[in-house]
């Protein structure tokens, strides 16, 4: 994530703004191009979910949504009361990831038809009302392109309460969202590429491993011990879809966090060596932004990143502390996940771009 300008001004805007505060203009976020833009000046309009879900993105040329929100197929009741707080939260969680998968040049399109493989869509959707018949829940996952998340997330202490019961070090709405859109984009990157399969298994192990029966294990038995040697979080050991999913999940949080590191100008360390290209860049001139991919941008190793994100996540963790908050980042990285995230790394940074565009894939949609 970056930092924008006003297009009438020039003052500072943050991803979420749809007004200027210094000059008072209207904007709307640009995504083929990274950039705000004045609402309502040469063709730029805004979402029709701008009332609904305080949605700030522009409206897709000739159509009513936006190219994130065209992406819902089914949205929590908005006569529940709250529901319209949750999913504006959701909404929002929801674009900064999308923001990700666009500056890596990764194809972002609806699905078309619910048998189709290709395309994305998601679902939004409340637990019934008493429980269900038999005390059913709303499971948050992903299953042939479609993401399912249970709105209740969206409320703090819920997600806290998941949390804890789930033994878990960290859980928001933003990884829900980047752990499931790993699942979908292991099955249009990996699963059908054979050499990038062989890797895979390779690294992360063998994923016809009955999936059903690993999950079972995993929630009789719990992780192994010596987990952290070789994985980034406990669920990463029940399978290796799910290892891949929290490792593709981790990259995207570190790359997003580093890039905004770079748009602040922290001088922190060795993150003061940062140079112009090390990750995605947003509008140059009104050109399509430049993908993690081209080269300028590859130019230096996971290595480098990695080290830069070591000292930042040190640094976080030592201030939440002193303000007796939890640790930003509790995970460590062992050699083995490091290379697992380098596998990721290596992955996005070589796909075939044109214009910030895979071009191989775009033809699968």
């Amino acid at each position: 994530m970056k930092l924008f300008d006003c297009p009438h001004c020039g003052h500072r805007l943050y991803f979420e703004n749809a007004q200027c505060l210094n000059c008072g203009s209207l904007v709307l976020y640009y995504p083929e191009h990274a950039r705000f833009a004045l609402s309502g000046v040469d063709g730029i309009f805004q979402c029709t979910n701008a009332d609904e879900c305080a949605c700030n993105w522009r409206a897709e040329p000739g159509q009513a949504f936006c190219r994130a929100c065209v992406l819902n197929k089914l949205i929590p009741d908005l006569s529940v009361d709250g529901n319209r707080r949750r999913w504006i939260r959701v909404e929002a969680a929801k674009k900064r990831a999308i923001y990700s998968l666009l500056a890596f040049g990764l194809p972002v399109a609806p699905k078309q038809n619910p048998a189709d493989e290709a395309g994305l869509a998601f679902d939004f959707l409340a637990d019934p009302i008493g429980g269900g018949p038999g005390g059913e829940r709303i499971l948050t996952g992903h299953d042939n392109g479609l993401i399912t998340l249970n709105v209740a997330e969206a409320d703090s202490a819920e997600r806290e309460k998941r949390r804890v019961e789930m033994g878990e070090n960290y859980r928001t709405l933003l990884g829900h969202f980047r752990h499931e859109l790993g699942h979908y984009y292991w099955d249009r990157l990996i699963r059908d590429a054979p050499e990038r399969l062989a890797a895979f298994r390779a690294l992360f192990g063998d994923d016809r491993a009955d999936y059903e029966q690993a999950l079972q294990t995993y929630y009789a038995n719990g992780a192994p011990p010596d987990w952290q040697q070789s994985h980034i979080s406990p669920y990463a050991t029940s399978h290796p879809w799910e290892d891949w999913a929290e490792t593709w999940a981790h990259y995207l949080h570190i790359t997003d966090t580093l890039e905004m590191v770079r748009a602040l100008n922290f001088p922190l360390g060795r993150l003061a060596t940062m140079e112009p290209n090390d990750l995605p860049q947003g509008d140059t001139g009104g050109e399509p932004q430049a993908a993690p991919s081209e080269p300028s941008a590859v130019a230096e190793s996971f290595e480098r990143i990695l080290a830069r994100w070591l000292v930042l996540s040190e640094a976080s963790n030592s201030i939440n502390r002193c303000m007796g908050l939890p640790d930003l980042y509790p995970f460590i990285i062992s050699d083995v996940t490091a290379r697992k995230l380098a596998f990721v790394h290596e992955l996005l940074t070589h796909l075939p771009k044109e214009t910030g565009t895979n071009r191989e894939l775009a033809r699968a949609f």
